[in-house]
């Protein structure tokens, strides 16, 4: 057996969120080489009373740890980034950029464009790549998650494929 390095990703709300509504939150602290951390910036942008006590009880559960902005070089690139974008957001990207670390969103548009300027495609993740991760780990199965698909749409967050069986 070979010792894989572990990455660890900054995670963004809306993925929190996403994981929250197909009650997979847990899964997070499961899926190698990953361990996933969050910034208080993000906690505070969950406004739903039952997500945030589920990523409050992630948190507590070591799923998720919890990580501040502490170093100049991500503070001053923090104050940049939320001239262009929202504070969780700023936050996550911020941190990923000064540790080395992947980040974990669906968010597109001018975040994408940075996150990829600053990061590389490489280093970013979201909801369906997670989800597709979970499948070639055999954490789920495919029918599991393309049953996960179909909540996520009925809470407006479409995926750009008909089944995970698709990508694999």
């Amino acid at each position: 057996m070979t010792d894989q390095a572990i990455t660890v990703v900054v995670t963004d709300a809306n993925v929190l969120i996403n994981f929250c509504h197909i009650g997979q939150l847990p899964l997070l602290g499961v899926l190698a080489p990953y361990r996933f951390v969050v910034p208080v910036e993000v906690v505070n942008e969950i406004i739903d009373s039952a997500q945030r006590a589920a990523v409050a009880g992630a948190v507590t559960q070591g799923v998720l740890g919890e990580t501040v902005i502490d170093r100049i070089e991500a503070l001053a690139l923090f104050g940049t980034l939320r001239d262009i974008m929202g504070r969780g957001e700023a936050a996550c990207l911020a941190l990923a950029a000064t540790e080395g670390w992947a980040i974990a969103s669906d968010e597109k548009r001018r975040f994408r464009r940075e996150a990829i300027r600053l990061l590389g495609e490489a280093r970013i993740v979201g909801t369906a790549s997670l989800l597709l991760h979970a499948i070639k780990s055999r954490r789920m199965s495919v029918a599991d998650a393309d049953g996960f698909k179909g909540v996520l749409e009925a809470k407006r967050f479409v995926m750009p494929f008909a089944s995970f069986g698709d990508l694999e």
